[in-house]
């Protein structure tokens, strides 16, 4: 069946994937906006991970001052080569990365990156409370892998939903890996620091007068 430009500038809004890539994902999907999104989604991971090995070694450092001064960030978002960094879209993707750091506080950039120590206090809690509900031994580790999406999501970037997707579904992950499909480069976020003013007051002092 044909689909209309409307139906193509939409779905590349939702997406950020090239024009044609649009229209052949909504062709193969009868016209359907959400299977169209899906097969494009699909098509990024495969990409992405064919990508993921080489080196990304250029890229911007993005920021972010939330209004009132009181909260900033600076994120570094590493690609392959000085023309993409250079690139307006991906500039404001450094850019949105910082806000959705400063909206969301993670922890960790992915769920690789969670501490073992971290992890495990986290099972031990979530563990404990699955037993405090009465439910059977046999089935209590997989309730706490099942909540463990949760905290992965409250506190590391890649498994949160970005802000700014409107339909409320893209993590940051699949935001990342749209824009390796559409720049034909290795996309990651090296690192990023929040500051918030006044954070972190009481303990220094408390350090400070248990020192003196």
């Amino acid at each position: 069946m044909s689909v209309t430009p409307e139906q193509v500038k939409k779905l590349r809004e939702q997406s950020g994937a090239p024009m044609m890539e649009c229209k052949k994902a909504l062709e193969e999907a009868g016209g359907d906006q959400e299977k169209a999104f899906t097969i494009l989604r699909k098509r990024g991971q495969a990409s992405a991970a064919k990508k993921a090995g080489r080196v990304a070694s250029e890229g911007v450092i993005g920021s972010y001052i939330h209004p009132g001064a009181k909260i900033g960030v600076i994120v570094e978002v590493n690609c392959e080569t000085d023309f993409v960094a250079r690139n307006e879209e991906f500039q404001q993707l450094a850019h949105d990365l910082a806000m959705q750091v400063c909206a969301t506080d993670p922890r960790f950039i992915r769920k690789e990156d969670v501490t073992a120590d971290i992890l495990g206090r986290e099972k031990e809690v979530l563990r404990d409370q699955a037993k405090s509900t009465g439910k059977p031994e046999a089935v209590l580790d997989r309730i706490v892998e099942g909540k463990l999406s949760k905290f992965y999501e409250d506190n590391c970037l890649y498994e949160q939903h970005f802000i700014k997707d409107t339909t409320g579904t893209m993590t940051i992950g699949e935001l990342l890996t749209s824009k390796i499909a559409k720049f034909g480069e290795n996309i990651t976020v090296r690192r990023f620091a929040r500051f918030k003013v006044g954070e972190g007051l009481t303990k220094e002092r408390a350090e400070s007068a248990a020192a003196s």
